[in-house]
């Protein structure tokens, strides 16, 4: 169901995105909504923070867990750009957020839909609602525009380099 309001928060992830690709991470947004308000943002900073598990959910549901005094997010949506990792499914599960809506599909590190259906299985104590797709071309857009430019850009590198 792509609503209006669905529809509002994705383009505040893709917002926080962009702050990720301003400082040269790869540009993943995510926001945890709570009765209609943003609580949580993060964007992708492992690079710049010299941490592994600095990825925007984890990011924006510390924000969220922070603000509102609670380590479970019950009744909280994560809007995130891009399909999450092993480890954000797991903080997922383990923050008891509500629901997940994300945009584009991540083929090699997805566990949503990608790989393994992360969420479906029978043996979490918490079942996560979720919905692909939002905004999806936006958000897969943005992550093939970023590793297009760092290609080249390594391209340009190596060929300096042997002149």
């Amino acid at each position: 169901m792509n609503t209006e309001t669905d529809l509002l928060f994705m383009r505040e992830a893709l917002q926080l995105a962009s702050c990720a690709e301003a400082e040269g991470e790869v540009p993943v947004g995510a926001v945890v909504v709570h009765e209609g308000e943003i609580v949580g943002r993060g964007w992708n900073k492992p690079i710049s923070g010299c941490d592994p598990t600095a990825h925007a959910e984890i990011i924006a549901l510390r924000d969220a867990a922070t603000r509102l005094s609670n380590y479970r997010l019950p009744d909280c949506t994560l809007y995130v750009t891009i399909e999450p990792c092993a480890m954000c499914a797991g903080a997922i599960v383990h923050s008891r957020v509500a629901r997940l809506v994300f945009g584009a599909p991540e083929p090699k590190a997805g566990v949503v839909l990608s790989n393994g259906q992360f969420l479906d299985r029978d043996n979490l104590n918490h079942k996560v609602s979720y919905q692909a797709g939002l905004l999806a071309d936006e958000c897969s857009g943005m992550i093939s525009a970023f590793f297009k430019k760092r290609r080249a850009a390594k391209r340009r590198e190596k060929s300096n380099q042997e002149k």
